[in-house]
């Protein structure tokens, strides 16, 4: 990839880098969310798993299969989360393809997203797509854009129903869930084609979310 460590920048949040020096942020991100709300999800509880969870996303991101960010809030700058970019695929194309002289990627995955407590519901994780999605569809112009959350969590599967996730089916003990079981993902979709209708979407729940609330406030 031409561009593999980048900021987006939007009104709520920034995604920046993410670095070694986030590892107590990001134990401190996680330190008050309740078992219920990391039931399903990788989430690094302490210093010593955010710091193997760093390294991880960071020998990912130097095999060219991942870029892994910090969600910092805007209000206060405050650590609220991880995300990254990752299956990141560079296909094949034959000589003389349109495509075969890029050097972005052509498909990835979005993944490995989660908020501090404080910031589920306040359209942090809104934005937080929104710049992921316009970077992958315009900026690198992947052909599609994949998100697999685990079968059993209703609330990730409507969220990503929500920004117009368009729902594959049921990939069979897929990953290691997060309870470390063999873990059933549902699998949904962006393909390039319906990004503009995406991008719409989310840019009115945005706005929205803004007019009503103004900044990071949860709703009620």
């Amino acid at each position: 990839m031409s561009d593999d460590r980048f900021i987006l920048s939007g009104r709520v949040v920034r995604l920046v880098p993410l670095e070694p020096g986030h590892t107590d942020f990001l134990a401190a991100a996680s330190a008050p969310g309740d078992a219920e709300l990391y039931r399903w999800s990788p989430v690094p509880r302490g210093a010593t798993e955010a710091a193997k969870y760093i390294a991880t996303a960071h020998a990912w991101q130097q095999a060219g299969t991942a870029v892994p960010f910090a969600i910092i809030r805007a209000a206060d700058d405050a650590v609220i989360g991880s995300t990254r970019f990752w299956n990141i695929e560079r296909w094949a194309w034959p000589e003389g393809h349109p495509r075969h002289e890029g050097t972005d990627p052509d498909v990835c995955e979005i993944g490995y997203t989660w908020f501090s407590q404080d910031a589920i519901r306040t359209g942090a994780n809104t934005e937080a797509k929104l710049l992921m999605l316009t970077h992958a569809f315009e900026v690198w112009q992947v052909l599609r854009v994949c998100l697999h959350t685990d079968a059993r969590n209703q609330r990730s599967r409507a969220a990503i129903e929500r920004i117009g996730g368009k729902f594959e089916g049921i990939l069979r003990a897929h990953r290691m869930a997060a309870d470390f079981t063999p873990r059933d993902s549902a699998r949904y979709s962006i393909v390039a084609a319906e990004w503009p209708e995406v991008k719409e979407r989310l840019a009115d729940r945005m706005a929205a979310r803004l007019d009503r609330f103004g900044s990071l406030r949860p709703r009620c």
